[in-house]
């Protein structure tokens, strides 16, 4: 895996992470807007198309679903993206979480 890939899945699991953050106080969902935030704190300074497309992603490899409000996507977790949170099973194309994270 080159450099990008490695970024790419790494910003990929960021997002996991943050919507299983907010399974734990609500409902595992977030809106594009807040995810750029997130990202960008993690130091994934992208545009909000390449954020969308990683949802895209994340949603075809049945990470999360993907609902619009007007004009901005909306993010739910799913059952399969939280077992690869939680380290239970793993999706391709989504880094790993180390242990006891």
């Amino acid at each position: 895996m080159n450099y990008e890939e490695h970024l790419t899945q790494d910003a990929r699991l960021v997002i996991l992470k943050e919507l299983a953050s907010q399974a734990e106080r609500g409902d595992g969902r977030l809106n594009e807007v807040l995810l750029e935030k997130v990202l960008d704190v993690f130091g994934h300074r992208r545009s909000r198309e390449w954020i969308r497309t990683q949802l895209r992603k994340l949603e075809e490899l049945g990470a999360i679903h993907i609902n619009e409000a007007g004009t901005v996507l909306v993010a739910t977790l799913t059952r399969s993206g939280l077992d690869h949170v939680e380290r239970r099973s793993f999706i391709d194309g989504v880094l790993r979480p180390s242990l006891g994270s």
